[in-house]
């Protein structure tokens, strides 16, 4: 009998965050579980799928590491790298050769571990500094970012779910991207 343990948020504090930053650190661990667990055992001709016109699973795990690092680097006030952009254009235009399922996990439990450690290394007093975001330069705030990081993770970790159970409804013989 497997046991299940408790969400995140119910586990108690994660070590080393502000008390004002358990929210989301509990956000994005719940985000990199249910990811983890949703995908599990999905093939390869299933991660690219995009069931009715919805965006596949593999756009999902790619769109959720690269918007959390996107704005971790807005809430440091810091600009996009090169590296940044260049990831940004390549997710837009999402052209094979797509990346395996194994990679794009190991890159978001990557990216989870570096928002972990932001996150720990925010000083509560900065969290109203403000910040600017993109080319336009939209106003927002360290908490701002760091919040709406934590929510996106979570909005797409859902679409992630739903997708999977859809993807593994499809028959694999007649699975058309």
């Amino acid at each position: 009998m497997t046991v299940l343990q408790p969400e995140p948020w119910l586990r108690g504090p994660v070590q080393g965050i502000p008390t004002l930053l358990q929210p989301a650190a509990h956000a994005f661990l719940l985000a990199l579980e249910d990811v983890e667990l949703a995908v599990s055992g999905v093939a390869a001709n299933q991660l690219w799928l995009a069931p009715g016109g919805a965006a596949s699973l593999g756009f999902h795990l790619l769109h959720l590491t690269g918007s959390t690092d996107r704005l971790l680097t807005y809430a440091r006030g810091e600009a996009l790298s090169q590296e940044q952009r260049a990831a940004l254009t390549a997710e837009k235009a999402l052209t094979p050769p797509y990346p395996p399922l194994d990679q794009l996990l190991i890159d978001w439990r990557s990216t989870v571990e570096r928002a972990l450690r932001q996150l720990a290394a925010t000083p509560e007093t900065t969290l109203n500094e403000s910040r600017l975001v993109g080319r336009a330069q939209l106003p927002s705030t360290v908490l701002g970012l760091l919040f709406h990081a934590a929510e996106h993770a979570q909005r797409h970790a859902g679409q992630i779910i739903t997708t999977a159970k859809i993807v593994r409804g499809i028959g694999l013989s007649s699975a058309t991207s």
